[in-house]
């Protein structure tokens, strides 16, 4: 590496170093809550713990129909580059213009996630990998090995963005399209629906969602029971709270592989893992690390998953690895994955209560994430109000 004396030019300086440079500024920027950058910043010890478990390989097609400044796609890319390194040039060459897609709604993220892809070596003049548009407006007909996303949560109505040039358009409130279950304003529900269709036959996907998506009913139930039949969902990761900088976040990320045509249902089995119960972090004092992931990676068992063994017994009851069949699952209310069966030790014994700063953190993400709510249903009442005066 060289750094010219006094000038500092930041061209001459190694792609690795620039590349790292720029991911910590994001990760900085993504920490001031007043910017409303966070909501675009997925944890990287999960989307390391994610790509780990996901497994890619050379010549695969990676995409992230949410992608943000590129998280997602950049560690693909360097657990390709550190995983294989003796890649053939044609392989190194389609790695740079061939492999990874990304689509990112508003504008300005979407500039982040391309110079962040640039300075990985990513893209060139004849292939920008990324699309600014909303995704889920339609089928873009292309067909990947490989999902990794979070897509955005947030309200249910349309999103006012304002593009180059001072350009508005609105986000749709609800989705139709005729290659979706069902049609619906859930905007996560909608994602998975969309992931489903951008899998190529044996694609896999890795997908963060809300709780809300596990037991919603209605058009929830209705995708679920349609996931189970013609995918084989085989991996929920129950996340903790106290991981994502928009607050009060429950989530999860859900595992799942699209299968071809069949009369019978793919889903034999669902491997839960809880990171929830019990588990207590926080964004600063107690942040989630890549090790605190290690064991799920290990019970997952990448290499081979079907040699998974569970943790959790009537001898062992605080295993947090289990498997639940296709029969239990299909069978309980709604079709709900919303399934946990850890005792919570803080409602049980007062002397297992985490630190008083981790309760109140986790008070006041509740709080915040009501007032968000109630702030939504308002919004939503008002546009309502408005479109009856129109």
């Amino acid at each position: 590496m060289m750094v010219c004396s006094g000038t500092g030019r930041f061209i001459s300086i190694s792609t690795d170093v620039k590349g790292d440079a720029y991911e910590g500024l994001l990760e900085k920027n993504a920490q001031d809550t007043k910017s409303g950058a966070g909501q675009y910043f997925t944890p990287r010890a999960l989307i390391q713990a994610m790509v780990d478990v996901m497994a890619p390989e050379p010549g695969e097609t990676i995409a992230d129909p949410a992608c943000g400044t590129g998280g997602f796609l950049l560690a693909a890319h360097q657990y390709l580059v550190d995983n294989y390194p003796n890649m053939t040039k044609p392989q190194k060459k389609a790695l740079k213009s061939e492999t990874f897609k990304g689509w990112e709604l508003v504008q300005s993220t979407a500039r982040l996630c391309a110079m962040n892809m640039l300075l990985h070596s990513i893209g060139d003049q004849e292939y920008e990998p990324i699309v600014v548009s909303d995704s889920l407006a339609a089928d873009p007909g292309d067909r990947f090995d490989l999902i990794l996303a979070n897509p955005p949560f947030g309200k249910k109505s349309g999103t006012t963005i304002v593009g180059e040039g001072g350009k508005v358009s609105k986000e749709r409130d609800t989705v139709e399209r005729d290659d979706f279950w069902a049609t619906t304003s859930n905007k996560q529900l909608n994602f998975v629906q969309h992931i489903k269709t951008l899998l190529k036959v044996n694609g896999r996907a890795a997908v963060v969602v809300p709780d809300n998506v596990l037991f919603e009913g209605g058009a929830g139930e209705t995708i679920r029971r349609k996931l189970l039949h013609e995918c084989d969902v085989h991996t929920l990761l129950r996340l903790p709270t106290g991981l994502f900088y928009a607050q009060g976040v429950k989530a999860n990320v859900l595992f799942f592989d699209k299968k071809p045509a069949s009369e019978t249902p793919w889903t034999r089995k669902l491997w839960i893992y809880d990171l929830r119960t019990n588990m207590h972090f926080t964004l600063k004092t107690n942040p989630l690390k890549r090790e605190d992931l290690e064991d799920f990676v290990k019970c997952y068992v990448p290499e081979a998953p079907h040699l998974r063994g569970p943790t959790w017994s009537e001898e062992n009851p605080t295993g947090r690895w289990r498997a639940y069949d296709y029969e239990e699952i299909i069978s309980r209310d709604k079709a709900s994955l919303d399934i946990f069966w850890l005792k919570d030790d803080t409602l049980e014994d007062s002397d297992n209560l985490p630190d008083p700063g981790v309760l109140a953190a986790e008070i006041v993400e509740d709080l915040q994430a009501a007032l968000e709510q109630f702030r939504e249903i308002a919004g939503d009442l008002g546009e309502a109000v408005l479109e009856d005066m129109a």
